[in-house]
This record gives C-alpha cells, structure tokens and sequence, in this order.
C-alpha cells in the first residue's frame, strides 16, 4: 500500500474509461490521492473536487496507538471523532460497520500515507476549477484547512456545510451533491 500504488490505480482506471473531461474528486484520504494525481498529470484534469482533505495530512498519534494494538478501540471512537454531534447514530452505525470490514493494517497504512502528505508548497499551481467542500465541526480536517486551499488555488470555490464533521457527504448528502451539481454546470 502506498500513495504511488493509489494513483497507479486511479491512472489506469481512467486509461481505461477514457473520459473527454475529467473531473477527480476525493474525501480525506481520496482528496490525497486526487491531488498527487493531478501534481503528476495536471494536463489530464479538468477540474478538483476536494472534500474534507488538505494539503498536508499530520494524523494524531493517538489515531495510531488505538489502531495495532484493537482495532475495535478505534471503530469505538470512530463516531466521536468524525462526525458532528447531532449525525443520527444510524449513519454513524453504518460508517463504523463499514470501516470494520477494513483489514486494520490497511487502515493504519493508510493513515501513515496521509501523515507523510505534504504538498503544501505546490497548491497554488493548481490552475483548474477547484470545488472545495468541508463540513463546519469537521476536527480531523478543519476548515482552515479548507480555507488554506481556496486562498492558494485562483479558481476555487469553498463549501462549508452547516451540521456537518469529517464525513460531510455521509452526513448532508443532498447538500453536498448539490454543491457538486452546480459546480458542473457553472465550470464545465
């Protein structure tokens, strides 16, 4: 598992679909992988979609120290720390269920890989249509982080959603498409 191998992947899929416009969008980890995909092939993007990620990634240790040693301590506080304090428990339910049938060394492997992101010094040569969404009580990716992007990157359009944490689209997902949509429309 690496960050090479992620966008080796997101490379081949679009070989294979061949897109006329592509438009690369990711959330937290995904927005890692959309931007180092772009920083390598910035001719072949059309447009970013970046969702509660940032350009430098620093994961806290306690996120690691819950992960090797029970997972399950870290499914536990899975809820308390992604989402906003009023997320109906059913969708939190369901994100931790998910993320328990992820092998646990994957997902500690993928947090180091966002730990060691940092492309801070290139963001403002991004040069194409930039929709940046992140939700308001968002504490692993803050909306400073947010605000860092649309600050850097020239054609930006910042989103913050109201009542809203880490996993903005799982939380306010018509909002969120529809921040999407409008952005299509307005830049492609």
């Amino acid at each position: 598992m690496s960050l090479d191998l992620y966008v080796d992947v997101v490379k081949r899929s679009i070989e294979f679909l061949r897109p006329e416009k592509l438009i690369l969008g990711g959330h937290s980890m995904g927005g890692v992988v959309a931007q180092e995909f772009y920083f390598r092939y910035p001719k072949e993007v059309s447009a970013l979609i970046l969702c509660a990620t940032g350009g430098r990634m620093r994961v806290s240790q306690v996120i690691f120290d819950s992960i090797k040693p029970d997972y399950q301590v870290y499914l536990n506080n899975l809820g308390k720390g992604t989402f906003y304090r009023k997320t109906s428990k059913k969708i939190i339910e369901n994100a931790v269920l998910e993320a328990s049938q992820m092998d646990p060394e994957v997902t500690y492997r993928d947090f180091k890989i966002c730990d060691a992101f940092d492309t801070l010094d290139k963001t403002n040569s991004i040069d194409v249509p930039c929709l940046i969404i992140c939700g308001k009580y968002d504490r692993l990716t803050p909306i400073k982080y947010s605000q860092f992007f649309h600050d850097k990157i020239k054609n930006s359009e910042l989103n913050i959603i109201d009542e809203a944490g880490h996993d903005v689209m799982l939380e306010k997902p018509d909002q969120v498409n529809k921040v999407i949509e409008r952005f299509i429309d307005n830049h492609l």
